[in-house]
């Protein structure tokens, strides 16, 4: 290089030189062509040189360059560290950025390249993280310098953007995407009603579900045909049912109402819909009271706001809260015995009667009737006053008639009745071999279960013991028989249109003159339309005076029950004992004061002794500790009520505990949600109770959505017994539109529990 330097100096300043002027021509002629020819020759020693130098310089650069390619880095001291041969110092910083640099003795030292680099300190090169396939299989991955990074995960999957620097992080954090179940989310485009079958990273739609017809295109409707193939004339929102003759009926389903060829929403589920329907059935008017049920749409007023909701009910200009009548107009409040029940609508207006209690329904309480039950025998001379009993028989003499007599061959004249099951104390028993609520000294049949106590001949043998239950010599299923009209006598077994029905019972197959397809029992002649207008009053915790005992009013010809009280634990009991039955009604808590328990019974047989379905709204421990701490749990409880004590503290705190209690409750299930009842808002339950087989199971809605289901549930502690509700502490509890059906066929479902049990037994 310094050669190269001097050369071109040189030349630079011959040229110049050559230039200078001369005094003669001819002598500086000569002498010029002597300068070029002597230049000629420097020049071109000059180029050789030239040549030769660039060839060195060609040559040291391809040795630096191979020396950087192979790693050959004369005086390393360790890997990665490399020695310059041609820059000593670490100023300027020699190394790639980022890159520490260190001075030695003999020139410099590069560090280790950065995180997402390979090389030897002075050049370094970025890694393809990509190269370890971290990202899903359907995602880009894309190589930065350094690092990398996965795109988001394709449509149909879940789960995180991936970013990272180096082959190890690549490796130990690869992206997974996972599966989003479009079917569970309810993110499908499936039209309503049909199956959806969730795929990886996406989903497909299938047919209509059961029950459905239909396709994608069109979308998916109830199946237009009812159980038995007939064509199905029902509203979409409405289910087919087959009558006892085979016809098809219409019930519009849950949360809807009408005539069942027209169905309409009805929010408080008490079979009236929140909108006229153009139809002429009863069912298909208007709610008068949208968000309270109240099935019997009473209106004192008649201003077509139902009581249920109407602040004036009678609409005097006197609030129901300070009205002394509140369904009959009374603008002065007149009110001579000063009870609670103003002269215009007080049965007894000159003595105080809170109850306005009128057993004959002649519009005289029964405190100031003079002959209580009707029987035209007075009061005073009457050995049931209650009852009607015009022959005033009385087989043991003790002053009470044989029909309202608890123990009629026994003299009891106080009646007393400690677990109130309607057998006076003296000739109580308590020896039930068949577990159907009925000892076995007044059982008419003891080793069969039978509730129900039917005699349809009377001739003391229970039907489910007699072969021949209307006496008409034709036996009920063996030859000759079976007997075309079972309950009503028809000894030619006329059958005009051969359906299997004899004409004697044709429609009606109790003969009780309501026709099969609304009576509740169409073969019980005893029971024929849900009816809690006759109850007994149950009081569960009858001593102290920490709470007042529950205020029962029905409505609605007994088809509606309201309790007004914040009271003890109480039941209000029908007198129709069931074998098998469904039942069902409306329930709701119409305030937002106090969270406690409401429901329903069934199988009662005693004070001791019955079903319990209650439901609380919020977790609260029982505010007297004695016997025990008590402890409820929100949500709804199933319970068999078999205690040793009866009526008292012991039960009482047993009922309000959540779980079993020895010797008095046993808890059968609880809702696993622990999700309590919500203030003014209406469910509906449905009950099946097959007592033969022990087979229990409950369900509830809110509007049209299921909100708990028992599931089948198998338990005999009870066979058979009575209906009724429950309140414990709460106030203002309505229950409506009430229906209870004689039903002993066993459900479908039975079964196939059975056999499940069994095999995880096995």
């Amino acid at each position: 290089m310094f050669f190269f330097f001097w050369a071109v100096t040189f030349l630079t300043f011959y040229c110049a030189s050559s230039q200078q002027p001369s005094g003669r021509a001819g002598h500086a002629e000569t002498q010029m062509l002597s300068q070029m020819r002597e230049s000629n020759i420097v020049l071109k020693e000059i180029r050789d040189l030239l040549k030769k130098q660039i060839k060195e310089i060609t040559f040291l650069k391809n040795a630096v360059m191979e020396c950087d390619a192979c790693g050959i880095n004369p005086g390393a001291t360790g890997p990665g560290i490399t020695m310059t041969v041609f820059q000593r110092s670490c100023t300027p910083n020699p190394c790639f950025p980022g890159v520490s640099c260190i001075d030695t003795t003999t020139g410099f030292l590069c560090g280790a390249c950065p995180l997402g680099f390979t090389g030897n300190g002075t050049h370094c090169a970025d890694i393809n993280e990509c190269s370890v396939n971290p990202c899903f299989h359907q995602v880009d991955c894309i190589n930065t310098t350094p690092g990398f990074r996965c795109n988001a995960c394709p449509p149909g999957y879940t789960g995180p953007v991936i970013k990272g620097v180096g082959l190890t992080y690549a490796k130990a954090n690869k992206q997974i995407c996972t599966d989003v179940n479009e079917c569970e989310n309810m993110s499908s485009a499936c039209v309503a009603n049909s199956v959806c079958i969730n795929t990886q990273g996406s989903y497909r739609c299938g047919p209509c579900k059961p029950g459905y017809v239909g396709d994608q295109t069109s979308g998916c409707r109830r199946e237009r045909t009812c159980s038995n193939g007939q064509s199905n004339p029902c509203h979409e929102r409405a289910n087919c049912i087959i009558e006892r003759d085979g016809t098809a009926a219409c019930i519009c389903a849950v949360g809807w109402a009408g005539n069942g060829f027209l169905c309409g929403r009805d929010t408080d589920i008490d079979g009236f819909p929140d909108e006229r329907l153009r139809c002429s059935d009863i069912n298909c008017r208007k709610d008068n009271c949208v968000t309270v049920p109240n099935s019997g749409q009473e209106d004192a007023d008649r201003d077509g706001v139902g009581d249920a909701c109407d602040d004036d009910s009678d609409g005097d200009g006197i609030l129901n809260s300070e009205d002394n009548c509140v369904f009959v107009r009374n603008v002065e409040q007149k009110n001579a015995d000063k009870d609670n029940f103003g002269d215009v609508c007080d049965n007894c207006r000159n003595i105080k009667n809170d109850d306005q209690r009128d057993t004959d329904l002649d519009g005289k309480g029964d405190l100031c009737d003079d002959d209580i039950d009707g029987d035209r025998i007075k009061n005073i001379l009457d050995n049931c006053r209650l009852i009607s009993n015009p022959d005033q028989r009385d087989s043991d003499g003790d002053g009470v008639g044989d029909v309202c007599d608890s123990c009629p061959d026994i003299r009891n004249p106080d009646q007393a009745d400690s677990d109130h099951d309607l057998v006076g104390d003296p000739c109580d028993t308590n020896k039930d071999r068949d577990g159907d609520g009925h000892q076995d000294s007044r059982d008419n049949c003891p080793t069969v279960i039978n509730s129900a106590q039917l005699d349809t001949d009377r001739d003391g043998l229970g039907d489910e013991c007699d072969d021949d239950d209307d006496n008409d010599g034709i036996p009920d299923y063996s030859p000759p028989g079976p007997d075309n009209c079972r309950l009503v006598p028809n000894p030619g077994q006329e059958d005009s249109n051969g359906n299997g029905i004899g004409n004697a019972c044709e429609g009606d197959f109790d003969k009780d003159l309501v026709i099969d397809r609304i009576d509740v029992c169409p073969e019980n002649a005893q029971v024929t339309l849900t009816d809690f207008r006759a109850f007994q009053t149950v009081v569960l915790d009858p001593e102290g005076d920490a709470q007042i005992d529950p205020h029962w009013i029905v409505l609605n010809q007994g088809m509606e029950i309201v309790q007004t009280m914040n009271s003890d634990p109480g039941l209000a009991v029908g007198y129709t004992a069931f074998n098998g039955v469904d039942f069902e009604g409306t329930f709701h808590v119409n305030t937002a004061t106090d969270d406690d328990y409401a429901g329903f019974i069934f199988g009662y047989q005693d004070s001791s002794s019955f079903y319990v379905v209650m439901w609380k709204q919020t977790e609260q421990t029982y505010w007297q500790a004695n016997p025990f701490r008590a402890v409820a749990e929100p949500g709804i409880q199933l319970k068999a009520v078999k205690s040793t004590t009866g009526p008292g503290e012991y039960l009482r705190n047993s009922l309000w505990h959540t779980g079993d209690t020895s010797n008095q409750v046993k808890l059968l299930w609880k809702d696993p949600r622990n999700v309590g009842w919500k203030d003014k808002t209406s469910y509906r339950w449905f009950l099946q109770h097959r007592p033969q087989v022990g087979y229990i199971r409950a369900r509830f809605f809110e509007g049209a959505e299921v909100v708990a289901d028992t599931g089948v549930i198998l338990d005999t502690t009870m066979r058979g017994g009575r209906l009724g509700v429950f309140c414990f502490s709460q106030e203002n509890i309505i229950w409506s539109n009430l229906r209870y059906r004689c039903n002993d066929t066993i459900p479908d479902d039975y079964d196939s529990y059975v056999i499940q049990q069994s095999q995880l037994r096995a």
